[in-house]
């Protein structure tokens, strides 16, 4: 938001420097960002003065020049000026521009003026034409001035440049009050009555006791069938208004902060906009149909060309001014276009108004608008200034348009909103800021910020907030004023720190995902964080996510961030898609993340753990050949997650099919299912344009928090060596790693340490449906060495039983 001190000086009389303006705005909470220079004209006619021409004689060598002196009225000896304008005369009062100075041309490139000699003649400066300095367009000749001006005067004093300083303020969403040049100068008002330690600061409000009806000529009917969207609405018209170019002070205002002058009506609603932050919006006043205005909403579907040339689809919800056929405006959004003030208009009706925040911001989001006047209505403005900023309006346009006011005023007020009540308590006061500061200087800095003391007690103050602070209504909001005006520099805290040591868990959730996320690292993934709003189509990539389970977004940002994620998968293949469409193929990805879904039962939200690998294992080097990642590599990388945390002895393998995994495998603990992984279906990854495998793994984080135990059990290492026996196993090609698994641990469940499938094989020389796994036994006791004759016991015991279960044979 940008905000002219010389604007705010209207409002609050002070000297102080911008610097200085920007520091007390800064420390109250209004942060100045940066101040920027203003000049209604480039340069400011710096360096330009008013001369005296006192000779003016032919130039010797040149029959269009001639040589003048000049009295530049700094006391010293008139200088020499080589000039070709036809009409320079001696006597004539100038406008110069002197060694130094900097002149612009029309496209805002600069030329220094400096000493030379023009065919032979000494040249100390240069006799100005009104385009050399950006005062018109004519070139002519040189511009006249009156005879009565003194020499050495500042040009910039007589042709009226304003110069300016702009704040520009990063303006935090709840301080509606403070969204004009009025609202700021309350706030500096509150901060220069703490800072000087006096009451002498007061708001100096535009007066409209000028403001009269002078004739009853074209009344406009107002109705209100909306009246909760729109709890206040005003008007008036006037006629006989010449539409034209605002004058310079009005469109130098509006330059300052940045926008670009119309014409006087329009500038004058934008005007006031900024100075009291009250929007208006100008109708013309022969296209109001039926000469009445009806404040409503309007059937769905219904289509409005709004001022940009748009055709828009309105929705039931929107609130619009309307006349007896049809809308005419978007209210407190946008106008349209075959009802606004053109070169043609003489006559208005002038609109001044308090919408309801949450339906113009719904309005605003649902179109895609975003206006001045729906950035403060959707925040909230202050509903008691609706017909003064009427009045002062309709002032200025009679000052800068002409014209009469031609009806009485439509106040439309049915209920009055009130302002707010808070009791406010010292010990509370005491214990947020921890300090006590004077109930003299509560009292004081409460003054300051208009909010009103109502009664006073031992204990506390009864007060009365104002309704344009909408963002301050509970006690805690009252304090936070106090402590902003009072000064957080200015609270006091010891030399001495004192601090809590609280007892807490090992398997807290973030340290435990700490520790996890630095494994990863580790292991050479990358974390990713991708937006829980997501595209609305991917829920029909896969038959396990339903439609009706989707959590939709009532006002989206875009069709592409519409809903809430149902699963982290896709958000994960946007990853991969994007990194190989820029040539980084080799992905190890993770991201702690939520997926949400509204169930018959109510929304439920769970947090998950997503690991993705695709790509070659490592970069590619002369010392090794590339490999691809495969399911065993990322296997392990999830089995050394569940190892880090102490679950991977307690998880079981259980059957999975999942409509996105082409091969996937499931672990459990108990009955209950912690993630699941696998290689993602071809379909799916061709919907994100990926043509290498995925290798995807959904770790649920909220169920594996529960099985992390706090306790550490330590067993010592044996001393007795472990032994490893190998067995080629022809089976059914129905037949699947974990049913080998289970009748192993079935035959031998004290020595057998670990069973691993090392290599699967399919193919030429086995005989059709069979394939063969490579399993490794390993087998140790903890007291005792075994003997051959033990082991091989144990292993024909394992042959026996699988060839009984499974038709298992040896190769």
């Amino acid at each position: 938001m940008r905000i002219s001190y010389n604007w705010l000086k209207q409002f609050i009389k002070t000297d102080l420097k911008a610097e200085e303006i920007s520091e007390i705005l800064t420390d109250l909470g209004l942060e100045v960002e940066g101040v920027e220079k203003f000049e209604s004209l480039k340069g400011g006619l710096q360096g330009v003065v008013i001369g005296h021409v006192l000779t003016c004689v032919q130039h010797s060598n040149a029959d269009k020049l001639k040589v003048t002196t000049v009295d530049l009225g700094n006391g010293e000896t008139p200088v020499q000026i080589v000039c070709g304008a036809p009409n320079v005369a001696a006597g004539q009062k100038v406008p110069v521009a002197t060694i130094g100075t900097k002149l612009y041309d029309k496209e805002g490139n600069a030329f220094e003026i400096k000493k030379g000699k023009i065919r032979g003649e000494e040249s100390h400066g240069m006799i100005c034409a009104e385009d050399e300095l950006g005062l018109g367009e004519s070139h002519d000749g040189i511009m006249i001035l009156a005879d009565d001006l003194k020499p050495g005067t500042p040009a910039a004093k007589i042709f009226n440049i304003e110069t300016d300083e702009v704040f520009e303020i990063g303006l935090t969403p709840n301080r509606a009050d403070a969204m004009s040049h009025f609202g700021v100068a309350r706030d500096l008002r509150a901060g220069l009555v703490q800072k000087e330690n006096s009451t002498n600061f007061e708001i100096i409000t535009p007066s409209v006791s000028n403001f009269k009806i002078d004739k009853r000529t074209l009344k406009i009917d107002v109705s209100v069938e909306a009246d909760k969207l729109a709890p206040r609405y005003c008007g008036v018209t006037i006629s006989g208004i010449e539409v034209k170019p605002s004058p310079s002070w009005l469109q130098n205002r509006l330059k300052a902060i940045g926008l670009t002058p119309k014409n006087n009506v329009v500038d004058v609603t934008n005007y006031v906009l900024h100075e009291l932050g009250q929007p208006l919006h100008a109708f013309d006043a022969a296209k109001i149909k039926g000469n009445k205005v009806v404040v409503k909403t309007v059937p769905a579907g219904t289509k409005f060309t709004t001022l940009d040339d748009v055709e828009r689809t309105l929705d039931a919800e929107d609130l619009m001014i309307c006349n007896a056929e049809g809308p005419m405006c978007i209210a407190g959004v946008f106008g349209g276009k075959d009802s606004g003030v053109t070169e043609t208009t003489s006559s208005i009706f002038l609109e001044s108004a308090y919408f309801n925040p949450v339906s113009i911001r719904k309005s605003a989001k649902r179109h895609a608008l975003n206006t001045d006047a729906s950035f403060r209505f959707e925040r909230g403005i202050d509903p008691t200034i609706t017909e003064y900023a009427l009045k002062r309006a309709a002032l200025l346009i009679q000052e800068v348009a002409g014209g009469e006011i031609t009806s009485d005023v439509v106040d439309i007020y049915p209920k009055k909103i009130e302002d707010f009540q808070v009791f406010l308590t010292f010990d509370k006061i005491k214990r947020v800021i921890g300090e006590e500061i004077p109930k003299e200087v509560i009292k004081k800095i409460l003054v300051s910020l208009d909010i009103k003391i109502n009664n006073v007690t031992e204990s506390g103050l009864g007060l009365v907030i104002p309704s344009y602070r909408v963002d301050v209504q509970r006690e805690i909001d009252v304090i936070e004023e106090i402590l902003r005006v009072y000064g957080y520099n200015n609270i006091k805290f010891s030399q001495k720190l004192n601090a809590t040591i609280s007892n807490s868990s090992r398997t807290e959730e973030f340290k435990v995902q700490n520790i996890i996320a630095n494994q990863l690292c580790s292991l050479g993934f990358n974390e990713m964080m991708a937006n829980s709003l997501t595209k609305p189509e991917y829920v029909s990539l896969s038959e396990s996510l339903k439609e009706e389970f989707t959590v939709h977004m009532l006002n989206p940002l875009s069709s592409d961030l519409s809903v809430m994620r149902q699963s982290m998968l896709f958000s994960a293949l946007e990853a991969v898609s994007f990194n190989i469409n820029r040539r980084k193929t080799d992905l190890k990805l993770f991201e702690f993340g939520k997926t949400y879904h509204k169930l018959p039962s109510g929304y439920d939200e769970n947090k998950h753990l997503t690991l993705t690998v695709s790509g070659n294992r490592s970069d590619e080097s002369w010392t090794n050949t590339q490999q691809k990642s495969d399911f065993f590599l990322f296997k392990g990388y999830v089995m050394s997650i569940l190892s880090r945390i102490g679950l991977d002895a307690k998880v079981t393998t259980l059957p999975f099919e999942d409509a996105i995994y082409n091969e996937g495998l499931a672990l459990a603990v108990g009955k209950e299912t912690i993630l699941e992984m696998g290689t993602i279906k071809k379909p799916i990854l061709k919907h994100f344009d990926i043509k290498q495998e995925v290798l995807f793994a959904d770790i649920y984080w909220d169920k594996i928090q529960k099985y992390i135990s706090n306790k550490i059990k330590f067993t010592d290492i044996t001393k007795y060596p472990e032994v490893r026996r190998d067995l080629a196993l022809l089976v059914d090609s129905s037949v699947a790693f974990e049913n080998v698994f289970k009748v192993a641990k079935q035959t031998e469940k004290k020595l057998l340490k670990d069973i691993n499938l090392f290599d699967v094989y399919e193919g030429k020389n086995l005989p059709e449906g069979k394939k063969s796994y490579a399993v490794s036994f390993t087998i140790q006791d903890d007291n005792k060495t075994l003997n051959d004759k033990e082991i091989e016991k144990i292993m024909s015991k394992l042959q026996t039983n699988l060839e009984k279960e499974l038709g298992a044979t040896l190769r």
